[in-house]
């Protein structure tokens, strides 16, 4: 804490870091947007936005929380920084949001990722997802942003099984209530050997934009 500060910044700011740092070399939905500062070196972001499948809204905790669901889709920090560094950033970026809220987020097993940082900040696992085929672009684009008018059924594209994990914020209260409408199985945390990705790339943008 004497080291690192996380604090919200520009999606903007992020973008160098999706592109060409993070492995999905894309940009999510990004409503919120936060930066591990080092120095006031920016040294990691974490991004949240709306679920790639509006399904998932309603498959998490029913309709009464639909609207409450974003997912926790990019996080991305330097290399060499300390190994609780990732848990301690997600950890802080969670205690930005001050409003009910249902949080999801994968770990994907096609990049070898388990998922640690989400068990060291106590989310809860509901199992991996089904490994499948659906259309897709070169630039691995989501359904959601195709244009409707184009036929694109002929290029398919592989979706690797992912690690799902949920995490509540709310009240005591309200945290039970989500835990009691909770439409997926809680599962044991899964084990194994993560690996990271090459990440090497530095960003131009260090600094914060004010």
């Amino acid at each position: 804490k004497d080291i690192y500060k996380v604090e919200p910044i520009n999606k903007e700011q992020t973008h160098e870091w999706l592109l060409y740092k993070h492995y999905a070399k894309r940009l999510p939905s990004i409503s919120y947007a936060f930066g591990l500062f080092k120095d006031k070196e920016l040294a990691g972001i974490c991004t949240f936005g709306s679920p790639a499948s509006p399904n998932l809204c309603v498959g998490v905790c029913g309709k009464e929380y639909k609207n409450k669901v974003i997912e926790l889709n990019r996080l991305c920090i330097k290399d060499g920084l300390e190994n609780n560094v990732s848990s301690y950033f997600v950890s802080s970026c969670l205690k930005m949001f001050k409003n009910e809220q249902v949080i999801v987020s994968y770990s994907d097993t096609d990049m070898n990722h388990i998922g640690y940082v989400y068990q060291a900040t106590n989310w809860i696992y509901t199992g991996a997802s089904k490994e499948r085929t659906d259309i897709g672009l070169d630039d691995n684009s989501h359904s959601r942003h195709y244009d409707k008018n184009i036929d694109y059924s002929k290029n398919r594209k592989k979706r690797s099984s992912k690690h799902r994990y949920i995490y509540f914020i709310g009240s005591k209260t309200q945290r039970r209530y989500m835990l009691k409408n909770l439409k997926y199985k809680i599962e044991p945390y899964p084990k194994g050997e993560n690996k990271r990705y090459d990440a090497s790339y530095k960003p131009t943008i260090q600094g914060k934009l004010f």
